[in-house]
């Protein structure tokens, strides 16, 4: 039994936490978590608190029993953290963390800090769902579970196309997939299907975005204005870093979006030279090699005059022929 379980089973109350805006991973991770742990343990407690994810998500079973209650006062026997590589990124649902008797971290970002009190974290593994997979017995996965596992590693593999994926995260996909989910509609419903104001936010990012450093590098902003002239949220602005990056010639892409008066979130996407989790994390972020975050204070010319330094230093002087990329 892993470590996991053997708290799990010790324990008659247990929150389940992600990190602030939650993305497919944290969400699916979590809820493969609560659905797995009720389905053995029916009489157990068991809560999820996220902020509100993207409605995307729903068809996940207990996505309806997410609470964004941070004031509930309850303790728990156990808090299981999933995906959050700074107990800050927990946001206001830190406390359950702090009042909890126990606590372990299952994570895979190479950036975490080891906040809780049992740490695992697989840096090379693909993804948060990934990493929780090797700690849950196969013949036990529903289809349930199945479904929130796979759907955590399209979005953090970026459709298996990032450089996370391994042999490994395609036999686990493999293995979920045969437990009967609807994997091409998970896929088309979640990472690809758009509405009409994200494609309309998609367009206006990508016109209005700038490439510097040779065309290697390209930055696109949206401001809380702009948002609030579309009736969007953070949840419409997903996907758009990504689309940034696979520009001809560009091996470092960055997003930002305002989330107050000259604090903008940071997303740093690349494919091959720079590692933007180094970058983030002097600006106090965090992630992956390929894909890293962070918040940062100032105007959006602020913040990438002080990005590009650092993002300088990883590239060299001349750009990479097609051919020497290709080699890569």
């Amino acid at each position: 039994m892993s470590r996991l379980m053997e708290m799990a089973r010790e324990a008659d109350t247990i929150a389940i936490l992600g990190h602030t805006r939650p993305d497919g991973d944290c969400v699916g991770s979590c809820l493969a978590v609560c659905n797995y742990l009720l389905e053995q343990y029916p009489e157990k407690t068991v809560q999820v608190y996220l902020e509100k994810p993207a409605d995307k998500f729903c068809y996940l079973k207990r996505f309806d029993t997410i609470s964004q209650d941070a004031q509930a006062g309850q303790d728990y026997d156990l808090c299981i953290c999933l995906d959050s590589g700074d107990k800050t990124r927990l946001g206001s649902f830190l406390g359950y963390l702090d009042r909890a008797k126990h606590s372990i971290c299952l994570d895979h970002h190479v950036t975490n800090r080891g906040y809780a009190e049992e740490n695992v974290v697989l840096a090379d593994a693909s993804s948060t769902c990934e990493v929780l997979y090797q700690f849950l017995e196969e013949e036990k996965i529903s289809t349930s579970v199945a479904e929130c596992l796979y759907t955590g590693i399209i979005h953090d593999t970026n459709v298996f196309k990032n450089s996370n994926t391994s042999a490994y995260t395609m036999e686990i996909a493999g293995k979920l997939m045969a437990k009967g989910i609807p994997f091409g509609k998970i896929i088309d419903d979640t990472f690809f299907k758009k509405s009409y104001v994200q494609n309309q936010i998609l367009g206006r990012a990508l016109l209005e975005s700038i490439s510097f450093m040779d065309g290697r590098c390209i930055f696109a902003a949206v401001r809380q204005k702009d948002l609030d002239f579309y009736g969007a949220d953070h949840t419409d602005l997903e996907g758009i870093v990504d689309q940034l990056r696979v520009t001809d010639g560009v091996e470092c892409a960055i997003f930002l979006h305002e989330t107050e008066n000259h604090v903008y979130k940071v997303s740093m996407r690349s494919n091959s030279l720079v590692d933007v989790s180094k970058v983030a994390s002097y600006f106090g972020g965090g992630g992956h090699i390929r894909a890293a975050g962070c918040t940062m204070n100032g105007s959006v010319h602020d913040v990438i005059n002080n990005l590009s330094v650092h993002i300088a230093e990883q590239l060299p002087e001349e750009p990479a022929t097609k051919e020497e990329t290709a080699r890569k």
